[in-house]
């Protein structure tokens, strides 16, 4: 017989205590900086409630989840990299790539860095080892000026737990040839916190994939993670993220990117897997000139809750911002898209954009989009847009009536429904991930 659970008996929130976190920094034998963050980090997790009726909250019920389950600490079991499927370890162009860190439950199970960037000064290593190795310039960075704890209740408790991640920094001036890859992987279920932290130097340029997937697993499993990502003045940044969590896993995480004068980044966001993602992501354009473009995929089928909350903020003038997502929704899955841009006091000339478009594929899905603005200059060029749409039966006639199946001719209208998306992302690989994630949306 199955015990069911009434929803007030059930546990509401994570039931970690101070003296959760000063086991996990005595385990990860940690720099004594680092354990006096996590205190302070904890000292705001307590103080502050489990989010609910907040604007960035209300349309987002997580009281489901189960807790005495997903909050159990991923651990290593012996797992190697050889447990992580193939297409998380290919390269992003052509078959070359300058670095590999694959984490499998939170331990570092495969290291590369190619010798032309280790002359050129790269670093790129896990977190931990980059907290004793290269304090100086970690404790610069780490939640100080971008994701911080003070952020919300899950950043709070992300930097109060945190237990592994990746470290990247460029060195001004240094172009990167071969992108570095990333990529996260758990084979159990429990809670995992990862933190991605990349630096790239003034006039340095490089490309970044990040790639989180998990085992399907009955049992529920969290993420609450962050990234931190540094442009620096002139600098050039390309970052791939691409999200596959299984569909019991529930994903909390604080994404910012931060970039100096005349800098340039160019993000591309693949959300595809999770039973509820609620991810908050951010861009600051901190320096005159600098850009930010933003290309977000997501296709939510069955159960699935995407809720994606991306912010623009132009914090000095002649910056440009340029946002597109796009999404499909079927079955019983519900997608929210909320949107802002934002001007400070006499940021003046700036240009934003920001635009999410939606294809309804059944009756019983549900797709939301809320983009704002909150100028406050008067010489700017900001606007936004929300489309929503459906499959045309008379498209679907068209293809059937020349021999193409159903589902084919589904795929083909939707697939010309995300061109305009794809064709943003350079990187014909990533192109064909997220081709094959329609597919296999569509047709099983």
């Amino acid at each position: 017989m199955v015990a069911i659970r009434r929803r007030s008996q059930a546990q509401t929130q994570p039931s970690y205590t101070w003296a959760s976190v000063e086991a996990l920094s005595q385990r990860l034998q940690e720099p004594t900086w680092v354990s006096d963050l996590r205190r302070q980090a904890w000292s705001i997790y307590e103080s502050l409630p489990m989010p609910h009726l907040e604007e960035e909250w209300r349309r987002t019920d997580y009281r489901h989840i189960r807790w005495d389950e997903a909050e159990k600490l991923i651990t290593p079991n012996g797992a190697t990299v050889e447990q992580v499927p193939a297409k998380h370890l290919e390269p992003l162009v052509g078959d070359r790539q300058g670095g590999l860190m694959v984490f499998v439950d939170g331990q570092l199970v495969r290291y590369e860095l190619a010798d032309e960037l280790k002359a050129q000064g790269v670093i790129f290593c896990d977190l931990l080892s980059a907290a004793h190795d290269h304090e100086a310039l970690v404790r610069q960075y780490l939640m100080t000026q971008a994701v911080k704890p003070s952020d919300g209740k899950f950043a709070a408790l992300h930097a109060a737990m945190w237990s592994y991640g990746a470290f990247i920094h460029v060195p001004r001036g240094k172009a990167l040839e071969v992108p570095l890859h990333v990529v996260i992987y758990n084979t159990h279920a429990g809670a995992s916190f990862g933190h991605t932290l990349v630096v790239v130097g003034e006039n340095a340029q490089a490309t970044v994939q990040i790639e989180y997937a998990n085992a399907e697993t009955s049992a529920h499993a969290s993420y609450i993670g962050a990234s931190e990502i540094f442009v620096g003045d002139a600098a050039n940044l390309r970052y791939v993220s691409l999200q596959d969590w299984s569909r019991q896993t529930f994903e909390f995480s604080h994404q910012r990117a931060r970039v100096g004068r005349d800098g340039n980044l160019d993000w591309i966001i693949g959300t595809m897997g999770s039973r509820l993602t609620k991810a908050f992501i951010e861009v600051e354009l901190d320096g005159k000139g600098a850009t930010g473009r933003v290309s977000g995929f997501f296709f939510a089928d069955k159960n699935q809750f995407f809720d994606l909350d991306t912010q623009q903020n132009h914090n000095a003038p002649l910056t440009t911002s340029d946002l597109l997502f796009k999404g499909a929704a079927k079955d019983t899955a519900r997608t929210l898209w909320q949107g802002m841009i934002k001007s400070l006091p006499k940021m003046q000339k700036i240009d934003g954009f920001q635009a999410c478009r939606n294809l309804l594929l059944s009756r019983d899905a549900r797709m939301d989009s809320i983009p704002g603005l909150e100028i406050e200059a008067d010489d700017v060029k900001c606007s936004h847009a929300a489309t929503f749409g459906t499959l045309e039966e008379q498209l679907i006639f068209y293809l059937t009536s020349r021999g193409i199946t159903r589902p084919q001719a589904e795929l083909m209208i939707i697939d010309g429904f995300f061109d305009e998306l794809l064709q943003r992302i350079p990187f014909d690989r990533v192109r064909e991930r997220l081709q094959e994630a329609i597919e296999a949306k569509i047709l099983g």
